[in-house]
């Protein structure tokens, strides 16, 4: 997929995010023209990325949701691959992690520390619950936004239990 319109063209994203939302964005941004370089982790790559746990085939959503994308694996545990992240900083217009508040930092690899390598790179920090509040620590998938905003009280029969829809909201 390549739209004529790329008013993204030259900009270039550093994707550390996993799981639907966060790759979502990252795809309507290659979408638009931008680079995307979508950062794994070392032995399997994405956990999104298997539509079984014996890792026979890539599941579907993942393969949409990564189009445009280039991939690479990196061990942000291991001072190497910080200083890999880092390094590519340098060259990067945004880095966007989905990454619980806080993980990124005891990495070594958060704003902080990337803006001393890019001072001019935009660090955009999402999670499900966002970076303060009580929930900003809780894991958050589709089902519990689902469950908190009320929005399966509203799914399957009157009297009967909610119903998950059968695809995300």
């Amino acid at each position: 997929y390549r739209p004529m319109y790329r008013p993204l063209e030259g900009i270039k994203i550093l994707d550390c995010t996993r799981l639907l939302p966060y790759q979502y964005c990252t795809m309507l941004l290659g979408d638009l023209g931008a680079e995307v370089l979508k950062i794994e982790e070392p032995r399997q790559g994405d956990y999104g990325r298997w539509g079984d746990g014996e890792q026979t085939y890539e599941s579907e959503a993942f393969v949409m949701t990564n189009r445009n994308k280039k991939s690479m694996k990196l061990n942000l545990k291991h001072e190497r691959g910080r200083a890999i992240l880092k390094k590519l900083a340098m060259e990067y217009s945004v880095l966007v992690e989905s990454f619980r508040p806080g993980v990124m930092a005891r990495l070594g690899v958060g704003y902080e520390e990337i803006k001393e390598v890019n001072p001019a790179i935009i660090y955009c920090s999402t999670t499900g619950f966002g970076q303060t509040g009580p929930y900003r620590s809780r894991v958050g998938h589709d089902i519990n936004y689902l469950g908190y905003s009320g929005v399966l009280s509203c799914t399957g029969e009157l009297t009967g239990k909610p119903v998950i829809p059968g695809i995300p909201i």
